[in-house]
């Protein structure tokens, strides 16, 4: 736990709600990167009480993206990931599992 008593788990959540007006997509990528020690309990719980679809979206996108051992014992489609698209960057590429526009040149 940090200073603020947030967790590493909530804190990357309340960030991803900022992607792309806030954050940048590399941004929120490189500290996904470094998230290899979450703990999948508190993410469950977490994902189920987060109300931002483009949050949890973009979470488990990235979250596959980094390949961390977390990510295998969460399954999205436990979770309410609403439904349609969401266009998070304009002219981006539609990632077809999540449903949301993400960067070109990240895509893949």
């Amino acid at each position: 736990m940090d200073a603020s008593g947030l967790h590493a788990e909530r804190a990357v959540l309340e960030l991803l709600q900022d992607v792309p007006s806030g954050v940048s997509f590399e941004h929120a990528e490189q500290l996904m990167q470094g998230l290899a020690t979450l703990s999948p309990r508190r993410l469950e719980s977490l994902l189920r009480a987060t109300r931002s679809v483009k949050a949890k979206r973009l979470f488990f996108w990235l979250a596959e993206r980094q390949n961390h051992a977390w990510i295998k014992k969460l399954d999205a489609g436990a979770f309410d990931l609403g439904s349609g698209k969401r266009v998070l960057v304009k002219g981006g590429k539609l990632d077809k599992k999540y449903r949301i526009t993400v960067p070109e040149e990240m895509y893949g």
